[in-house]
């Protein structure tokens, strides 16, 4: 492996969270702008915002029933997806990390896909003269955090159960509490309230998870055995394919042809009937996966 190469997969999470679409498209391009602004002073978190801004005008594109302004807002996304790559990959490569920069970055896929979700509302409403869209907005939105959410937690816990080092962002309810406790008032403390909040859901929605992992540290404290490890790996990344279709890329690749079609409505009941099935499927089969470690 060249050193390229190993500089490269250091940019990565882990090729095992990866999925397809972004090892071959958006994690290369986003690696190569990411060693070009290392050094430049501009950080994770300066990129991240550029990426919100981008991603929050997709909303005003998708609101014209116009071919042009549609392929204009599917450019915007790939665009505020490929920064959202760049300030990861970058903060990997300069070590420039921090607990709000990773909150930050959750929020700005919530804000793109918020302004969508509104976009197509007040497209909707125009063309029909209603304004129950909005209804389907709200539902759609709370459908799209929930997915996200586990889907955040899943990947995440994958990591750690591949190294410490690795799974870092993987954190207890109770590490995120005396976290928050420990922070000074100011909009850093109010992230990490939402934070917090976001953790609560998570764990609410894994009971059988929370038993394995309580289990596993009064077994094995943070030492847990290298076969117990690659063993979890080996079954989670089973369910890899069907919790990739909760990613950016399972939801936006149905979306774009939904959009090109002109048939938004249509992306509505795929987020709400579709998207929160193959959700409800997922917490099943994860949560007797995890129960299987508790024998």
């Amino acid at each position: 492996m060249s050193e390229l190469d190993k500089e490269y997969e250091a940019s990565l999470k882990s090729i095992e969270t990866e999925n397809k679409i972004d090892r071959i498209f958006y994690r290369p391009i986003g690696f190569r702008i990411a060693r070009m602004l290392r050094g430049t002073g501009i950080t994770p978190n300066m990129v991240t915002v550029v990426s919100i801004f981008v991603g929050a005008a997709v909303g005003f594109m998708f609101y014209h029933n116009d071919l042009t302004y549609n392929i204009c807002g599917i450019l915007l996304l790939v665009c505020a997806n490929i920064l959202d790559c760049v300030d990861g990959q970058l903060a990997r490569l300069t070590g420039i990390k921090s607990a709000i920069g990773r909150i930050l970055d959750g929020f700005a896929g919530d804000i793109w896909f918020a302004s969508i979700y509104i976009g197509f509302a007040l497209r909707l409403s125009n063309e029909y003269g209603t304004s129950w869209f909005f209804a389907l907005a709200v539902l759609s939105g709370l459908s799209h955090l929930m997915q996200a959410n586990i889907t955040d937690y899943y990947k995440t816990l994958h990591l750690y159960f591949i190294s410490k080092d690795k799974g870092a962002e993987f954190q207890s309810l109770e590490q995120v509490d005396a976290k928050h406790k420990e922070m000074k008032y100011g909009i850093n403390k109010f992230f990490y309230f939402l934070y917090r909040w976001y953790t609560m859901l998570q764990v609410k929605a894994t009971p059988s998870l929370q038993r394995m992992l309580r289990t596993l540290h009064t077994r094995y404290g943070d030492d847990i055995p290298e076969d117990i490890r690659l063993d979890f790996r080996k079954k989670s990344k089973r369910l890899m394919p069907y919790i990739d279709l909760l990613t950016f890329n399972g939801r936006t690749m149905i979306m774009f042809l939904i959009v090109l079609t002109g048939q938004v409505w249509a992306y509505y009941l795929y987020e709400i009937l579709v998207l929160n099935t193959v959700l409800v499927v997922i917490l099943r089969k994860h949560e007797k996966m995890c129960a299987s470690f508790l024998g």
